[in-house]
């Protein structure tokens, strides 16, 4: 059902890679979320009055802030879309991060609401009213909750879309949501215990958990997140695949939203290249990989010796060294200065994010009293820094 709705209402829906493509996907998702829940939140609130239930209530208002939501990410999807201004030179595109960061706030007001509402039923508890016609339609309206869930993830999924999969993971939880209100109607049907406020109480404490959830993932990329590695691997596959390019490291990827992103990323190229060549190469893989893969990449050279023996052999046994001393270490911007009494060795070292200032003093004072058995005249010279591929 989901594919024919999109061949009926996106137009070039097969062109994801198009910016208004994309926005063609997030308006119609927040439309039929728009729809969905509007009509949940009129058949529930109606229920919730005719029951006296305070858990199908705050699962109607769960609905109305869904629809909320969804009218936000509408408004979040159709300003991202913006074209970049002399102002904002990257665009428009974290709309839909700020967007959906409003959302997470809406969702958790309405958990508070019913938190305290439930609270309240279980010091009064009350008697729920039974039907088997209203428990049907609260059955369908956990369907439709299925069915929305599966159509926001695969649309999520289609245009990479984090939003969206939030927005499949809070219906799923509403599934649960329902689900749960549901049982306690029955079980005040057969057993007569008033259970309602208890499980108003879970209704409300799922809505906080989605709100947090929400306003999490949202606010990492406004943060400023790392890179993650399967993008990691792409692009630096990418680069490392054209002739002359021998390595690459430090690669850090901004985003500016779903459709707009920058990355940098330092290559390395033997020390003896020629250099319009080697100028020439690294202009015509930034150019690739913005046309192939949408990310506007600019590449710092470094020249790397690759035909000195003796430099090679040093670095073989300092990438030895670290990796006996801390596997999840690893080394960049290796050299050599000869002296008449001693040798330097400089370099950076990458070390875990976990390691703290005693942590990274300690390893550096290893590695060189490791080096230095080696030959007492080596001298070393490390940079410690962080990798910014996420862990």
């Amino acid at each position: 059902m989901t594919k024919l709705l999109v061949k009926l209402f996106i137009k070039d829906y097969e062109n994801i890679e198009k910016s208004k493509v994309r926005t063609a996907y997030g308006v119609f998702a927040s439309v039929v979320g728009i729809i969905c829940n509007i009509i949940l939140f009129g058949i529930k609130i109606l229920i919730g009055l005719f029951i006296n239930s305070i858990s199908v209530m705050a699962d109607a208002f769960n609905n109305l802030s869904d629809a909320a939501s969804s009218i936000i990410g509408l408004v979040g999807v159709k300003l991202a879309e913006r074209p970049a201004d002399k102002e904002h030179p990257f665009g428009h595109g974290r709309f839909e991060y700020i967007a959906a960061f409003a959302v997470s706030f809406i969702i958790l007001q309405v958990g508070l609401s019913c938190f305290k509402s439930s609270f309240s039923k279980i010091l009064k508890p009350e008697t729920v009213g039974f039907n088997w016609f209203l428990v049907c339609i609260l059955v369908i309206s956990v369907l439709i909750k299925v069915w929305l869930s599966m159509f926001n993830r695969t649309l999520g999924n289609r245009i990479n879309s984090s939003v969206m999969k939030a927005t499949a993971t809070d219906a799923l939880g509403d599934v649960l949501v329902t689900s749960s209100t549901i049982i306690s109607i029955l079980i005040g049907k057969f057993t007569g215990f008033a259970i309602d406020g208890w499980m108003g109480l879970v209704v409300s404490v799922f809505v906080l958990i989605a709100g947090y959830n929400i306003a999490k993932e949202t606010l990492e990329p406004l943060l400023g997140s790392a890179v993650d590695r399967e993008i990691y691997e792409k692009i630096t596959e990418k680069v490392e695949s054209y002739k002359g390019i021998v390595g690459s490291h430090d690669l850090i990827v901004h985003n500016y939203g779903p459709t707009h992103t920058m990355a940098t990323i330092h290559a390395e190229i033997p020390n003896d290249a020629n250099l319009e060549e080697a100028h020439e190469i690294i202009d015509l893989i930034e150019r690739d990989v913005l046309r192939e893969m949408g990310i506007f990449l600019v590449i710092h050279m470094d020249p790397i010796e690759i035909n000195d023996e003796k430099v090679i052999d040093k670095k073989i046994m300092v990438l030895r060294i670290i990796n006996d001393i801390e596997p999840q270490a690893n080394m960049h911007d290796f050299r050599v200065v000869n002296g008449d009494t001693q040798i330097n060795l400089i370099f950076d070292l990458v070390v875990p994010y976990s390691y703290d200032e005693k942590q990274e003093q300690d390893i550096l004072l290893r590695i060189e009293e490791a080096i230095k058995k080696e030959d007492p005249r080596y001298e070393v010279v490390i940079t410690i820094e962080n990798s910014f591929i996420a862990e």
